[in-house]
């Protein structure tokens, strides 16, 4: 940047008790406008939800006999969280049982009888036709055998659905029954979000949609682009960084027509148990803008609706251009898209003062960049 020193002369008379007016100088700073890259922070409203999210709820009906867990417990995978009256279940396990005991004792005797007539159908003592009634029967009873097993298991299955364990490690969420409470398949017993890995969904939009196309993004290359992707920081409601980096593990290749934008996913190691499903945050994410035009905030003058810069001419002064700027989230900077090119100068510090036509370099104070 080069310093300007701006000279105004106020010429006024010792007279009538007026004073004498003193000589004042006004400073503007200038700078040549360049091209560069610059990194910027993309923002996006994202929520948390488990890697594993489990919504529980009971393989059979029954009475709620007991609640081994407390909202917001962390739990291990198989750790009993709810048992459900076992009574019916084990009531019907041992009538399979007796079933099977029973058909286990019919087939035994077909097997006797078949092979009783086997041995007289040899001997041309019975027919053929005694012997296929014979072997028919066996095969009915060795049937029955099977289906006796099917249900003794299925019954060892549904008593095993009266205790319901955790099939992920995670936090249990809210329980809205209590015990005593008549539950079946359709009830909702609790979600337990499986948290060692946590995702932040987000939309992104179209200004990060365009910014993929014009870096080339195809469809077939997602899963490239994903990887290259800069590491995510989750910045929580109250303004704490979650410590640890988070890596794009998904994007959806569609559009979606209402919003504009495409889903995300961003994985985060959640190790210390701090991020739970249902927290709502912002999303950080660095992205690289390459050959722009960057400029201090402070050089661009707002007027109603409009933006404007003043640009220096040959002849040292001063002209108002309007300009289209992009917020870099830096607080410091905008990108002009749109007003400037590269080698232009421009009032800089100072620029809220300077009037159209104003003379804002001099030669004595030496050569501007």
């Amino acid at each position: 940047m080069t310093m300007a020193l701006v000279l105004g002369t106020m010429v006024g008379l010792t007279a009538c008790g007026l004073d004498v007016p003193t000589q004042t100088n006004s400073s503007f700073e200038t700078m040549t406008v360049k091209k560069s890259d610059i990194e910027l922070p993309y923002r996006f409203s994202a929520r948390m939800k488990g890697q594993n999210d489990v919504t529980v709820t009971p393989q059979v009906s029954g009475q709620l006999m007991k609640i081994a867990v407390t909202e917001g417990e962390q739990v291990k995978k198989g750790q009993t969280l709810f048992v459900i009256d076992s009574r019916n279940a084990r009531l019907e396990l041992e009538a399979a049982q007796a079933n099977l005991q029973a058909a286990l004792a019919q087939e035994n005797s077909a097997k006797l009888e078949y092979e009783s007539n086997k041995n007289l159908f040899e001997k041309k003592i019975v027919s053929r036709y005694m012997l296929d009634n014979a072997d028919n029967s066996y095969k009915q009873a060795q049937a029955a055998v099977a289906q006796a097993r099917a249900s003794v298991n299925r019954a060892k299955v549904n008593l095993g659905f009266c205790t319901i364990t955790a099939t992920v490690p995670g936090i249990i969420g809210e329980i809205p029954v209590r015990v005593g409470d008549q539950v079946s398949p359709m009830t909702e017993l609790t979600i337990l979000s499986g948290n060692t890995t946590m995702y932040a969904e987000f939309s992104v939009n179209e200004a990060v949609i365009e910014a993929m196309v014009q870096n080339g993004m195809k469809a077939g290359e997602v899963e490239k682009y994903i990887a290259n992707l800069p590491p995510a920081t989750f910045v929580m409601k109250n303004g704490t960084e979650y410590p640890h980096k988070g890596r794009v593990v998904s994007l959806t290749g569609v559009v979606n027509d209402a919003t504009g934008s495409l889903t995300s996913k961003v994985s985060f190691p959640n190790p210390d148990g701090h991020l739970y499903s249902g927290i709502q945050g912002t999303i950080v994410m660095p992205f690289a803008e390459k050959n722009v035009i960057v400029i201090p905030q402070f050089a661009v003058v707002r007027l109603q609706d409009k933006s404007q810069v003043y640009k220096v001419k040959a002849d040292s002064t001063a002209t108002a251009v309007e300009v289209t700027t992009e917020d870099t989230g830096n607080g410091k900077d905008f990108i002009v898209t749109s007003g400037l090119k590269e080698g232009d100068q421009i009032v800089t510090i100072g620029a809220n003062n300077v009037t159209e036509g104003q003379k804002v370099l001099f030669p004595k104070e030496g050569k501007s960049e």
